[in-house]
This record gives structure tokens, sequence and C-alpha cells, in this order.
């Protein structure tokens, strides 16, 4: 049993996916990031950092993996799935991976940051970051008029992509005229894992929806609570 200690964030659907794909039973502890859950002794105890996700492997003395790139590694190793065993493809998918933790997923979250969070509006900063997002999704557009997957078959790299990529909107990144990532995206909404473990531990609104104003503010006020301390 793999204990999982997630919040509704992509890093988290990172390891709610991959644990769906590899239907690994699993325990969901849901972490209130807003609420400071993450800053409690308990929870600092797994992750020092204070970050989600982190999973327990009851199966392996209880080992704690922290970091969600290094669980979506520990988790492919521990299956033998979702990444090769040869140097070469392995190589592929962690390139793919080491891509998306130094590059999207940082550039997408100071978008979010600057773009959604800070309560002044710097426009120098929220373009930076902003065009710096329609860098990578170009680069991930040109690899996938070359394959069908990042790194050739299905594998982590993928999951971690994606689950950062499919918010764009948020981000207000667009991905106008990027037919082979917009096809690669719809490929995995179609993917019942991939839809199951974006909704782990909540199903969030879309709230970049019409309509959604209420509860996209309500939300931007947890999270400026987030980046203010």
């Amino acid at each position: 049993m793999i204990h999982l200690y997630t919040a509704p964030t992509p890093n988290g659907w990172k390891a709610s996916v991959c644990l769906e794909e590899l239907a690994l039973p699993y325990s969901v502890h849901p972490v209130n990031i807003m609420g400071g859950d993450q800053h409690k002794a308990e929870f600092r105890a797994l992750n020092p950092n204070g970050k989600i996700p982190v999973i327990v492997d009851a199966d392996n003395d209880d080992f704690v993996v922290f970091e969600s790139g290094a669980i979506l590694i520990y988790l492919a190793e521990k299956t033998g799935r979702l990444m090769p065993s040869d140097a070469k493809g392995r190589s592929r998918v962690l390139q793919w991976l080491m891509f998306q933790m130094g590059g999207v997923g940082p550039m997408m979250g100071q978008a979010n940051v600057f773009y959604r969070y800070f309560p002044e509006k710097i426009q120098p900063a929220i373009d930076r970051y902003q065009n710096e997002c329609r860098r990578l999704f170009e680069v991930l557009d040109k690899r996938l008029g070359e394959s069908k997957w990042l790194a050739d078959d299905y594998s982590i790299a993928d999951i971690a992509n994606w689950c950062w990529v499919r918010t764009h909107k948020w981000s207000g990144a667009s991905v106008e005229g990027l037919d082979n990532l917009q096809r690669w995206i719809d490929a995995m909404y179609a993917r019942p894992a991939c839809v199951k473990g974006k909704d782990v531990p909540v199903k969030l609104p879309d709230l970049t929806d019409e309509g959604s104003e209420k509860s996209a503010e309500e939300f931007i006020k947890g999270a400026r609570n987030i980046v203010e301390k």
C-alpha cells in the first residue's frame, strides 16, 4: 500500500495520475496547504521542505519519497512500467521529465504568481513568464510532431508535463496554433487514469470557465496566503 500525502495541484496530480496508471493500491491523505498543514511538524517529518506530494511505501519498510519527479521515478522503477529499462530509453524519459521539473513547472508556477496571485500587477514579470511558458510549449509541440508521446512510448514524462500544461489557461499562457500539443493534451484526457488522477484528492472546478469568477477569487485569496509566507 502506498500512502499519498497530496493536494490538488499539478505536482500533486503527477503522483496520483501515476498511481492510477500503475493501478497500485494507495490511500489518500489530503494536505490543506492553504491552511498551512505542510508546515506542521508531522508533515515536515516526511518532507523537511514542507511541500506536497509525499508518498510512504508501506510495502517497503515505510520508505518515504518526496519531490514529485523522484516519486514518479520511484514508482516507475518499483513496477518496471512507464519507463524503459535500457539506458537510452530511460534517458529519453528522464530528459523530458527534467524538462518539466526545470522548465515547465517553474515557469508556469511563476506565471501563476504574477498573473494571478500577486495583488499588484507587474506587467514585465507577467510577460516574461507567460512568454517563456509559450516558448516551452513550442518545444513540446515540435517534439510531439515527431512522436506520439514525448519519449517515444507513453511514460512518466507525459504524466509530469501534462499535469502542468493542461492548466495553461490559469497561467495565461496560450497554446493556440500548437496542434501537436493539443492532440497530445486530448490524448491524455482520453486515458481514464489521467481523468481519475487529476481529481485527487478533490475535484476542482475549472476556474477559467465563464461564471466562475467568485470561485476563482476565493482560490486566489487562499493561494496568496501561500505565496506571501
